[in-house]
């Protein structure tokens, strides 16, 4: 099974949020990376209808935010209630998709939720890897995620670096995997190995893009192991 981080699924996701393109990495120290802009007033927060993957025993609840638009003068009520989408992800047996803010988990059996992390995040995909569950019995989520505002442009979004990381069916030992300001490219699973194998991409170069003067980098991690140690190879 081979996850691709495909140019169509990009666009289809920046489309719904109509983020301005910005360049990836900024090597400005004018801004602070841990400075974000003041939370849009128009936006709440909320929760998806909580999701049970098969296989696993927690629920998990996508968080992110709804955007309210004005509708021709009206206040807020049932009339324009009926005008927003409450629907902040995308489920699709074992993958959810969206641009979450966090994963909270609860045992089907407990009233606790626990969040997945208490840092500023953007999730845009998180994979229950069932085919390994159901052969090894290790329950394990795969991440792809924004967790720095790697352009400096004040916001934490789809226009900074993507990195990958790892998790429980539980949520717990949430760990990163990939490096700083390398950008994931895509991830792949080899059963027959229990590894997970992956692609990031360095700018090299420095000049705040992705292009074809950068390096590639190969690593993968031993899913069975007690950590997730990355190990580097290379297959050119």
């Amino acid at each position: 099974m081979r996850y691709i981080l495909s140019f169509a699924l990009l666009l289809s996701l920046i489309s719904c949020k109509q983020e301005q393109e910005t360049p990836k990495v900024s090597y400005e120290e004018n801004k602070s990376s841990q400075s974000t802009t003041p939370k849009d007033s128009s936006e709440f927060k909320v929760a998806d209808l909580p999701i049970l993957m098969e296989g696993s025993n927690y629920l998990i609840h996508p968080i992110g935010d709804v955007r309210v638009y004005d509708v021709e003068g009206r206040t807020y009520g049932s009339s324009k209630a009926n005008q927003i989408s409450y629907a902040i992800s995308n489920y699709n047996r074992f993958e959810i998709t969206g641009f979450l803010d966090n994963l909270n988990f609860q045992h089907i059996d407990s009233t606790q939720v626990k969040p997945l992390t208490n840092q500023k995040i953007q999730i845009q995909s998180a994979t229950f890897l069932n085919t390994l569950a159901a052969k090894t019995k290790k329950q394990i989520m795969v991440y792809t995620l924004v967790d720095a505002d790697t352009n400096k442009d004040g916001k934490i979004n789809q226009n900074d670096i993507r990195s990958l990381y790892l998790s429980t069916t539980s949520g717990t030992k949430f760990t990163k995997i990939s490096t700083n300001f390398q950008e994931v490219i895509d991830w792949n699973i080899i059963e027959a190995q229990n590894r997970l194998y992956f692609r990031c991409i360095e700018d090299r170069n420095k000049n705040g893009a992705f292009d074809k003067n950068d390096k590639v980098h190969y690593h993968y991690v031993n899913l069975l192991a007690n950590d997730w140690k990355v190990e580097v190879y290379n297959p050119n």
